[in-house]
């Protein structure tokens, strides 16, 4: 089910008023058996993958924390990830690695007639994957105890909200709030409501209207001008940023309806001054399990500054192939590895003081610029589309030929500039402020007028031809 389409505008109020209206001993069930119908949703029968990926780290928690051999434990936790991992490994890359090894033995003159699987992904796999990994992991590190009730374990991995695109969450920020009563309360559920509503305006109005640009452009490059693409590679960094963090606000202002609070996934991240400190604003949740699973278990930055920046690399690296199985995808992670390596190398350590206000704008101006070229890679349909695309923009810029605005004339190009320049203002105007808390903050005549405007927005200038949200792909 996708959260900006007819079923939920029915699904959400129901399973919401159910919630409240049953006795707190039974609320889990009915989010579990919600959320299991949310998924269903989409192909009934791949619930049976998910419920084999729970069951499997379900019972390896128990086996880690009641063994008291610590080799055992060792062995339950690896005998986990491993099968867990196959899972992801069978469904989303076992034909981009037979593909690869096809491609290899013809170059070397070999037979290699293994047949390529006629399967489709599972919708969010990799994100539930990680969460179940997670648990496994905290559970051997002692963090976390072994949830023994299998159905509230169930909906720790399965809970609607952030079920297929996250945000990824640790067993310690959210187990617990399945046990505990959340009473309803007026305050809690309109800060919900109205984060829900600026999720909506971003994927509706946003999101899905730069797309409109974006996939026309992309769809054939070659046949493209610099300036055109110039343009639909800038309206992509927004359209992936108001289509995730749309996503996320939706996520989380629908969970906190209920009194579940999930952890914040975006921080402004095109505000950043550097690649590093883009990191930590996008997508929080998965930065975080990778420094925090890989990064860190590698040595981080403890051994040595070229082992630091192997570190980075390798950890980037598996971002990458974590977002999909391609070549692109790959490339788009280290080129983000060796922005940061660079910057370490370059810059050194964070610097203690504030620069000026224009070497502050040239900085976010220079970080902007770098992950848009590394968006190319992951947003393009090929790597020789990628090149291409590359190679368009530099002779572009070489020629003066991309700072053509005859685009400015049309109405999609123009309205998207406008939406773009809209959402820059609000997060510059809220400041170190989320959307809703800054919207609640407001007198009740202000509060109200803001949530008609994005109402009738969405209404007026929403683009609802496209729904599916990039990131349900990974």
């Amino acid at each position: 089910m996708l959260f900006n389409s007819l079923e939920f505008l029915y699904f959400f109020p129901v399973v919401t008023v159910m919630y409240f209206l049953s006795p707190h001993t039974y609320r889990w069930a009915i989010l579990l058996v919600a959320s299991c119908f949310f998924y269903m949703m989409y192909i009934p029968e791949y619930i049976l993958i998910l419920f084999a990926t729970i069951l499997i780290d379900y019972l390896a928690g128990i086996w880690i924390y009641d063994s008291s051999d610590e080799k055992k434990k060792r062995l339950y936790l690896v005998v986990s990830i491993l099968s867990t991992c196959f899972i992801l490994f069978y469904f989303k890359y076992f034909n981009f690695f037979q593909e690869n090894v096809v491609n290899l033995a013809k170059a070397l003159h070999l037979n290699y007639p293994l047949p390529l699987l006629n399967v489709i992904l599972p919708i969010g796999l990799s994100f539930h994957t990680f969460q179940s990994l997670s648990y496994v992991v905290e559970v051997y590190k002692g963090n976390q105890k072994p949830e023994r009730n299998f159905g509230i374990y169930s909906l720790y991995v399965m809970f609607y909200p952030q079920l297929v695109a996250g945000p990824i969450e640790r067993p310690q920020n959210v187990l617990h709030q399945f046990h505990e009563k959340h009473i309803f309360n007026y305050h809690r559920v309109i800060s919900g409501l109205i984060e829900m509503l600026w999720g909506f305006f971003k994927k509706i109005v946003i999101a899905d209207r730069l797309s409109v640009v974006v996939n026309e452009v992309y769809k054939d490059p070659s046949s493209q001008s610099p300036s055109m693409l110039f343009v639909a590679t800038i309206f992509f960094a927004f359209q992936i940023y108001c289509d995730f963090s749309g996503y996320s606000d939706i996520a989380l202002g629908s969970a906190r309806v209920m009194g579940f609070e999930l952890m914040k996934n975006f921080d402004k991240p095109y505000f950043s001054q550097s690649v590093t400190e883009f990191w930590g604003r996008w997508h929080i949740s998965l930065s975080s399990w990778f420094r925090d699973y890989v990064y860190i278990p590698l040595g981080g930055n403890r051994k040595g500054k070229q082992r630091h920046w192997f570190n980075l690399l390798f950890t980037f690296l598996i971002s990458g192939i974590w977002h999909g199985a391609n070549w692109t995808y790959m490339i788009w992670g280290l080129l983000n590895g060796w922005y940061i390596v660079l910057e370490l190398w370059i810059f050194g350590k964070k610097q203690t003081t504030k620069p000026a206000f224009l070497i502050q704008i040239l900085r976010t101006i220079y970080t902007f610029l770098l992950i848009d070229i590394a968006w190319i890679f992951f947003r393009a349909n090929s790597f020789s589309d990628a090149i291409l695309i590359l190679n368009k923009l530099t002779t572009g810029i070489a020629s003066g030929e991309i700072v053509h605005l005859q685009f400015l004339n049309q109405y999609s190009y123009s309205l998207g500039l406008i939406v773009i320049l809209f959402l820059m203002l609000v997060e510059w105007l809220i400041k170190e402020e989320s959307a809703n808390n800054f919207i609640m903050k407001r007198p009740i005549i202000k509060r109200i007028a803001i949530i008609y405007f994005l109402i009738f927005s969405i209404i007026f200038f929403g683009e609802f031809n496209t729904t599916e949200f990039i990131y349900f792909q990974f």
